[in-house]
């Protein structure tokens, strides 16, 4: 909208209103003179390309030779012109230019507009949009070119093979599902994306969400002799929630840990309240979920919720892993306005947190 309403206008733009309407604009916009030289600038260039820009040539203010070439196209009578340039500093950020001649006047020597708007955000968002096809696309693929070739040979070689075909029915069978573990996560992460700026309206016992979480996971737990251990508070604490989501969050998390540590250790639940939920305030709850396992290399850990990112993709993969189910236990976290921590430690395991602002019992009809 700036860009339009600044061309439009911009037989008016030496006048000696100049001043004021460029300090009114949110995109950075520079006025040049016959020589490249920026005559005005506006506070949002000025932020952007340092405050003494004024007076200086556009060649150091922004070192990008299309931005000049553009520049010397207008100012030689040509067309406006429109081209996208990348600016590195401490990160890259991504800009639309358009230039476009300006009538001198007595007033004014600028010859030419720059205005500069930031598609950053826009230019991110695509780029996250194409990796997430293109992961889904890899994660799909995979299973689907097993059980092509499965088929193939069940109707070849292996037709009357009965161990053979047995045991890639089986494979078959573990693919298939693979598939729709996949599909159920990306719908869920696709409802709770949609739904996060939404509050959920609902109250949760937290202490009783948790304690049936665990019980679903014991006896596949006691298979490998890892005992769950709950502790908790002896009165119930509440929070406002979505039951179904809070149960996905704990499912996921209790269910990595027991999946992911050694036979005969221990998974540890804590449930206590916090007078502050750190980087936000407030008063709130913290749920944690401790195992002993091999933990997670530091480097790893500011990247475990990206979708599709795993430490161990191989070892995910033979879990059942589809790795979308951190991406879901963040996505969740925000809509109930509360924050995920992770820490870990080599050889002693990994500790995830989940903060939720509380409910207090009194304002609850248990």
């Amino acid at each position: 909208m700036t860009q339009h309403v600044l061309l439009k206008g911009r037989d008016k733009m030496d006048t000696p209103a100049t001043t004021a309407v460029l300090d009114a604009l949110l995109d950075p916009v520079l006025l040049l003179d016959s020589n490249k030289s920026i005559v005005a600038a506006n506070p949002s260039a000025r932020d952007l390309l340092g405050n003494q820009i004024k007076g200086r040539s556009l060649a150091l203010a922004i070192r990008d030779p299309e931005v000049l070439d553009a520049v010397n196209e207008v100012l030689g009578g040509g067309d406006q012109q429109q081209i996208g340039i990348s600016l590195m500093g401490p990160f890259r950020r991504n800009f639309d230019i358009q230039v476009a001649s300006l009538a001198k006047t007595a007033e004014s020597s600028a010859g030419a507009i720059l205005i500069m708007h930031d598609m950053t955000a826009t230019r991110n968002a695509e780029q996250m949009r194409a990796d997430f096809v293109a992961n889904v696309s890899h994660e799909l693929r995979s299973p689907l070119s097993s059980l092509v070739g499965f088929i193939e040979t069940l109707r070849g070689a292996a037709r009357d093979d009965e161990a053979a075909r047995d045991r890639f029915l089986d494979i078959m069978d573990s693919e298939s599902k693979r598939m729709a573990r996949l599909i159920d996560d990306l719908l869920s992460l696709s409802k709770v994306e949609a739904n996060e700026h939404i509050l959920p309206e609902g109250k949760v016992n937290i202490g009783e969400l948790i304690a049936d979480v665990s019980n679903t996971l014991f006896a596949r737990a006691a298979e490998r002799q890892i005992k769950i251990d709950l502790s908790t508070t002896s009165s119930p604490l509440f929070v406002p929630g979505d039951r179904d989501e809070l149960t996905e969050v704990f499912h996921n998390l209790i269910d990595n840990a027991v999946k992911y540590c050694p036979d005969q250790t221990l998974v540890r639940i804590g449930i206590e309240e916090v007078a502050r939920i750190p980087q936000i305030g407030g008063a709130g709850i913290v749920i944690s979920v401790a195992d002993e396992g091999d933990g997670i290399p530091a480097e790893h850990l500011p990247r475990l919720t990206e979708r599709f990112y795993r430490v161990d993709k191989g070892r995910s993969r033979k879990m059942g892993g589809t790795g979308l189910g951190l991406a879901i236990v963040k996505h969740i976290v925000n809509r109930h306005r509360g924050r995920l921590s992770v820490d870990s430690t080599i050889g002693a395991g990994t500790v995830f947190r989940v903060y939720l602002p509380n409910e207090k019992t009194d304002a609850i009809n248990p």
